[in-house]
């Protein structure tokens, strides 16, 4: 997994490697010049070019002026259009501005007619942290209405570096160079739609310059091959784990058949539905596979299992909250709650106190919230969850001593003494409903074959991820539907 940062997280790591480690802020500033030289160079295919780079102040500036002379040298016509006061540049801008004295590089007011072969934006990088305004604003504007292939250094400026917000506009880049390691924003949304094509460059930062303080977020882009759990060749159907879902309610069987087929894609050897007798001619056509129960068979189903999970299209009657009752109480398996399971438990004070004490004794728990059913868990508006869906999955996680998956354009899975894990991949065409029924039966079938359940939750969004892209990339993102997603997954 690789680390996301936040600017104060990569200030800190800056400051490290100057003070604690001995290497010279000029010797990083030109370490990530030539990382961006490449960039550039592989651009212009080749061939000199014609260069814009639009410099501010601060260091992400410092970074465009080394880089304007790299460029120059290597026989590109290099431009550099400075926006800001000079009189607040920082040390190293200075520096950089000194050296640049005599070398091939014009200084322009503002761009020139024609095409630029790349334009480089290094004008706020992570230094962007409130709305972008006045001379700033009149920049980037400019700077996006013109012809070229657009690079960014560090991050697209006017993205917040933490949250990936537009902070009133904001470069459109075809690339990002980004340094040290990668920031939040440019894994957000809507940032990550902002940054094109993302490369880390190291330039002379690592983990060394931690010093016991790791970064609060990590990025899962793993294959699928790296996240599905051994397969045991001398293996049976119960060797490979049991779940019990208690989902569907009368006459709506859809939401158990698609979390079923899911758990059973995950590789789980066994599933067990509990749901209304109803639903059972739907089920046994769509899934002949799995075994079926009754809510009144739930007792004795849960001693069967080796995992239950509990929520998907189950409704809030009152057999839907006894059958939740019944999990929380009368069982120490593994227990995962999604949709009504959420809503329920939302509902019920005593019920969430009893399953923080199982928590907290050990007790498996997995929750998979989207942004509505986190905010009856939390009591927070949608809108204040949508500021920090990782905060607020992160409390609650530490709450209920669970593992929390919060569920939105990107989902954050939060545990307790763990940094929080965003998932690449997804797409729009996943925002259907059934999706989420998808989720929970395959971190129910990675859970039934024994992965723990912080790892089982991660791995289910990623894989949901890709089969998210797999369909998507088949079918186009209007086309999707969840069953789809439930028969994309795997390799």
């Amino acid at each position: 997994m690789e680390y996301l940062v936040t600017a104060k997280e990569m200030r800190r790591l800056d400051e490290n490697t100057v003070r604690r480690r001995g290497i010279p802020a000029m010797a990083l500033m030109e370490r990530a010049a030539l990382a961006a030289l490449e960039a550039a160079e592989r651009a212009c295919g080749g061939k000199p070019g014609r260069i814009l780079i639009l410099a501010g102040m601060g260091n992400n500036g410092g970074d465009g002026l080394a880089l304007a002379r790299l460029l120059g040298e290597n026989g590109h016509k290099v431009q550099v259009w400075c926006v800001g006061k000079e009189e607040k540049a920082s040390e190293q801008w200075l520096l950089q501005r000194r050296i640049l004295e005599g070398c091939p590089v014009d200084f322009v007011t503002g761009p020139g007619s024609g095409e630029y072969t790349v334009m480089i934006d290094a004008l706020l990088g992570i230094g962007s942290s409130r709305e972008v305004a006045g001379p700033f604003r009149e920049a980037l504007e400019r700077f996006n209405g013109l012809a070229g292939y657009k690079i960014a250094l560090d991050l697209p400026s006017g993205i917040d570096p933490d949250t990936g917000k537009v902070l009133g506009c904001a470069v459109r880049a075809d690339e990002t160079v980004t340094f040290g390691f990668r920031k939040r924003g440019l894994v957000l949304y809507p940032g990550c739609g902002y940054a094109g094509k993302v490369t880390v460059a190291r330039a002379g930062i690592s983990e060394a310059s931690f010093y016991g303080e790791s970064p609060g977020m990590v990025l899962c882009d793993e294959a699928a091959s790296e996240l599905l759990p051994p397969r045991r060749p001398d293996g049976n159907k119960g060797t490979f784990g049991k779940v019990l879902l208690a989902a569907g309610s009368l006459n709506m069987a859809g939401a158990a058949v698609l979390a079923a087929r899911a758990a059973y894609r995950a590789g789980a050897g066994m599933v067990k539905v509990i749901t209304p007798p109803e639903n059972r001619l739907i089920l046994q056509t769509a899934v002949p596979e799995a075994l079926l129960g009754t809510p009144e068979e739930l007792e004795e189903s849960l001693a069967w299992a080796d995992v239950a999970a509990l929520g998907p299209g189950l409704g809030k009657g009152e057999a839907a909250r006894k059958c939740l009752e019944t999990a929380v109480r009368k069982s120490g398996i593994p227990l995962l709650l999604d949709a009504d399971g959420l809503n329920l438990l939302a509902e019920s004070g005593a019920l969430r106190e009893e399953l923080a004490c199982q928590g907290a004794g050990g007790r498996p728990v997995v929750l998979t919230p989207h942004m509505g059913e986190l905010a009856r868990l939390t009591g927070a508006s949608v809108e204040d969850l949508k500021e920090d869906p990782a905060g607020f999955g992160k409390a609650l996680a530490e709450q209920l001593h669970a593992v929390v998956a919060a569920k939105d354009a990107r989902t954050f899975v939060c545990g307790e003494g763990r940094p929080v894990c965003v998932c690449a991949g997804g797409n729009s065409g996943m925002a259907t409903a059934g999706s989420g029924d998808v989720l929970a039966g395959v971190v129910a079938g990675l859970l039934a074959q024994g992965m723990e359940s912080f790892h089982a939750a991660v791995a289910g969004v990623r894989l949901h991820a890709l089969a998210g892209d797999k369909v998507s990339g088949r079918l186009g993102p209007h086309a999707c539907m969840a069953g789809d997603l439930a028969e994309a997954l795997g390799l």
